[in-house]
């Protein structure tokens, strides 16, 4: 008897492709998705005979194993214990068409198929070939299936959105390319998944965990993107240089590994964005405005800032203008079906969870329920959205006077991109119920506290840590309302402020009582960070203010650009802080948060976009600054249109000077597709902008 002899494996790419939606990975390996068939047909050498034998084996990992789900062994026709299946097809001569079914909870990774055949008394065995297998948002049994085929398509096939950045009043928009389909990027997302800790420490049981998208998440031993939110970035990339995760994760496994300098929120959140929507889970990306970092987790966070305004370290708390994370979509066979549904994951690192850096997966109902005890973190992102902002002024180290108790100003226009727009979002009711007058918020925060053992009187108490090594936490009492102003103040930007113009505010004061009033005025501005850190000081004057009964006065006030001009390099945040203090001993605070704006980038597409089809794109942009620029690089990327990021020295550009850029572009994937533009320079923080390109297919 002949024993059956395979001349090659057909995958049937364009077929599986379509059925899994996979058509957009830039590779010819075999790419699928669990819970679902796929096809493959023999051509054959000899022919089949009647009595022979087919044994399937489906194998992943270091150490494949039938016991950690890693091996599936399954006949023809049979469903295996695994929950694997193969079935065969009718066919041409000299071939055999099957249909291999892999179950809705398969771990994920790049697998080996091998056929065994027993013919007679001969046995022989094959490998036919490897593929990757994904998670499967289209199949209603796995655990991160989404029903709504609009959603599927922004949070699994998207490659390119929008990063909401900025201020709560002043929100604004940026690029990001994920690309999770580009050439390598999921090869690279697999090997994220290899270098991890859990791997370093296990292999078997690591790969064996991986049918559960609970369990994909990352760590801080051998992370991508390494964090700096301070000093210089000479040895690296500033992280507002970046505009898209290509770039960086190529950059991480080109490196051998080694993590690539430097990232910020934004960029975490961006890079985790990818390598979770090419492993097939849906993942959106979230920016909070006034997000709290709140270290001993007492759901208060305390600032500091003395007599003359200049914001005092006395505690580790701090809030950020915005901070970005992930929500990705699957349901918690861990806590029950109530908290299904998006969950938070924080790339960034900043606090240690069970002695790494990393943060959830936490439930977005759990946080809006305040069930700060479930796994994983809820606590950390339940503080971040819904801690109590008490600012206090520090006189000395004995005296010291509290001067607002805010309930409301954490946790505030929670944002993510549209389904199928660039518009924003607002998710905050997803996170926690309203604020303004809402009885049902303060029960939650409440719940909150006392899960966490916290109590409000000063007293200590010992809880239970999640997260951290201390056994402690409290919160000073700041129930009681602060003292009733006699005076009220506001900071009013004369004109909306831009880069290389001088800055107009006016200090707006009023009496609010009958009494004569002489009020000493200490004002600062300063550069900061987004994360509210100071980092340079630009401006620091005292006026003396007389207000008689109910009077309103106007201070006027100047910051030159030659002030600020060397404290701007690489952000575009100033804080104005004034403190103004009564005789009679009241204070008030009155802040501002300035972000000076850029000009914008016009960027026209000359011709229509086909792919394979060169187009010409020509990128206009101005020198804001009153004094020449010189060594400026503009730079272009997106997926299905650039395979690499494209760099263009810019010839100097006298004050005030515009200038035009022309390159080319040639599309490769149709579909919609976001070109971003960025120009680069060492006198301003970057200029971005992007269009977005219907490109058609080939003709």
């Amino acid at each position: 008897m002949a024993a059956l002899k395979i001349a090659n494996v057909n995958w049937q790419s364009k077929l599986n492709k379509a059925a899994h939606h996979t058509s957009d990975y830039s590779s010819t390996e075999a790419i699928l998705r669990r819970g679902q068939d796929f096809n493959i047909t023999l051509n054959l050498q000899a022919t089949e005979q009647s009595g022979d034998n087919f044994t399937f084996i489906a194998s992943t990992g270091p150490y494949p194993a039938e016991s950690q789900q890693t091996k599936a062994v399954f006949n023809l026709s049979e469903e295996g214990a695994s929950g694997w299946s193969a079935t065969q097809k009718p066919s041409e001569p000299g071939c055999m068409n099957f249909v291999i079914f892999s179950p809705a909870n398969a771990v994920i990774g790049r697998y080996k198929l091998k056929l065994h055949i027993v013919s007679g008394n001969k046995s022989s065995s094959t490998l036919l070939g490897q593929f990757v297998l994904l998670f499967n948002p289209w199949c209603p049994n796995d655990d991160v299936y989404m029903a709504n085929e609009k959603e599927r398509w922004e949070y699994v096939l998207n490659d390119s959105g929008i990063i909401f950045q900025g201020l709560e009043k002043n929100i604004q928009q940026e690029a990001w390319n994920f690309g999770q389909f580009e050439e390598d990027i999921l090869d690279i997302s697999l090997a994220i998944l290899d270098r991890s800790l859990n791997h370093c420490q296990d292999p078997a049981v690591d790969v064996s965990n991986r049918n559960s998208p609970i369990y994909v998440n990352s760590n801080d031993e051998k992370g991508v993107v390494e964090g700096k939110w301070n000093g210089k970035y000479c040895s690296g990339t500033n992280p507002l240089q970046w505009s898209g995760s290509v770039t960086i994760l190529r950059k991480w496994y080109r490196g051998r590994y080694k993590p690539v300098r430097y990232g910020q929120c934004w960029v975490f959140a961006g890079v985790m964005c990818t390598v979770l929507r090419s492993l097939g889970i849906p993942t959106r990306v979230i920016t909070n405005f006034n997000s709290a970092h709140d270290r001993n987790i007492n759901l208060s966070v305390d600032k500091y800032v003395d007599i003359s305004g200049k914001t005092l370290h006395l505690t580790e708390d701090s809030v950020w203008n915005f901070h970005v994370w992930n929500e990705s979509w699957f349901i918690r066979r861990d806590l029950g079906s109530f908290y299904d549904g998006w969950q938070v994951l924080d790339a960034t690192p900043q606090e240690r969870s069970k002695g790494i850096y990393q943060c959830g997966p936490a439930s977005t109902r759990a946080i809006k329920e305040g069930d700060v005890n479930l796994d994983y973190d809820s606590s950390f992102v339940f503080a971040a959205v819904n801690a109590d902002y008490v600012t206090w002024i520090h006189y000395s180290n004995k005296r010291k006077e509290r001067i607002y108790s805010d309930t409301r100003k954490i946790g505030k226009f929670i944002s993510t991109k549209a389904v199928g727009t660039n518009s924003r979002v607002d998710v905050t009711a997803n996170y926690k119920y309203p604020e303004a007058g809402s009885r049902k918020e303060r029960k939650v925060y409440k719940k909150a506290l006392k899960l966490l053992g916290v109590i409000r009187t000063g007293k200590r108490t010992k809880i239970k840590r999640h997260r951290r090594q201390s056994s402690v936490a409290w919160r000073q009492n700041t129930t009681q309302p602060a003292q009733t102003p006699s005076i009220s103040g506001k900071l009013i930007l004369d004109a909306s402020p831009v880069i290389g113009q001088d800055i107009l505010l006016i200090l707006a004061l009023k009496n609010l009582i009958s009494d004569f009033k002489t009020i000493k005025v200490k004002l600062r501005a300063s550069a900061i960070l987004y994360t509210r850190k100071h980092k340079a000081e630009i401006l620091q004057l005292s006026r003396s203010i007389k207000l008689g009964s109910e009077e309103v006065k106007n201070i006027s006030i100047k910051i030159s650009y030659s002030q600020y001009k060397y404290a701007l390099m690489d952000d575009r945040k100033i804080l104005v802080t004034a403190v103004c203090e009564t005789k009679q001993g009241a204070s008030l605070l009155v802040e501002k948060d300035i972000v000076l704006q850029h000009p914008f980038l016009t960027i026209k597409v000359l011709g229509p976009t086909v792919v394979h089809k060169a187009v010409t794109v020509q990128v206009t942009f101005t020198n804001p600054l009153p004094e020449v620029v010189t060594d400026c690089v503009l730079r272009a990327e997106g997926s299905g249109l650039l395979k690499e990021q494209l760099r263009i020295n810019v010839a100097r550009m006298d004050p005030m000077e515009s200038s035009t850029v022309q390159f080319e572009i040639i599309p490769y994937s149709s579909g919609k597709r976001q070109l971003q533009v960025d120009l680069f320079c060492s006198h301003f923080s970057d200029i971005k902008g992007f269009v977005m390109l219907d490109v058609a297919p080939a003709q």
